[in-house]
């Protein structure tokens, strides 16, 4: 029986040489290599932003540099926890942006143009530029009560839904989870779950 095994997996073998010599023959990286058969093939290295685009994707140059401010001021570092600067909020906004419908685009790009026309009747210079008590005067809208209904005035809509988008963009980044969860894991065991029922 193991006889007959051993023929039949010869055999089996045999009838694949065929196909292995003919995917050889088209294999790309075949040529890459000197024929020795455990050799890995040398493949030519490419720069990362050879790769992924670094630019940005929709936002002008100030349109950018406000959405990286206002990022900034809505979700500030707190200790160890990033904030929307370290986890790129506002470059994976661009991103986003230049993959979302039009409306919301519009919305985003005359909110910017508002902060920035806010912030030269103020001091004369962009918003990215102006002092933190002037920034802080613009995004006073910020500060109203939130209700259902969507605001009519249009830069405190903008800065409604841009605050919404920020805070999740930076909590869902690579940056906010690791250093999250690596908190969660240094924490584990130290918590009382339960206490004694006197």
């Amino acid at each position: 029986m193991a006889q007959m095994m051993k023929r039949r997996r010869i055999l089996q073998v045999a009838a694949g040489l065929p196909a292995a010599i003919a995917l050889r023959a088209q294999n790309p990286y075949a040529a890459a290599t000197s024929g020795k058969p455990d050799e890995l093939p040398k493949l030519e290295a490419i720069p990362p932003d050879g790769v992924a685009d670094a630019q940005r994707k929709f936002c002008t140059g100030i349109q950018l540099a406000a959405l990286k401010r206002l990022c900034d001021m809505v979700l500030p570092r707190i200790g160890e926890t990033p904030g929307a600067a370290e986890a790129q909020a506002a470059e994976f906004l661009d991103f986003i942006l230049s993959e979302s419908p039009t409306d919301r685009q519009t919305l985003y790009r005359t909110g910017l143009d508002a902060l920035n026309t806010q912030a030269r009747a103020k001091q004369g210079k962009s918003f990215a530029e102006v002092d933190a008590a002037t920034a802080a005067e613009i995004l006073a809208p910020l500060g109203k009560p939130w209700t259902y209904k969507d605001p009519a005035e249009p830069l405190t809509k903008f800065l409604r839904t841009a605050k919404a988008d920020i805070l999740t963009a930076t909590v869902n980044s690579r940056e906010w989870i690791q250093v999250v969860s690596q908190r969660n894991r240094n924490a584990a065991g130290t918590s009382i779950f339960w206490t004694e029922i006197a």
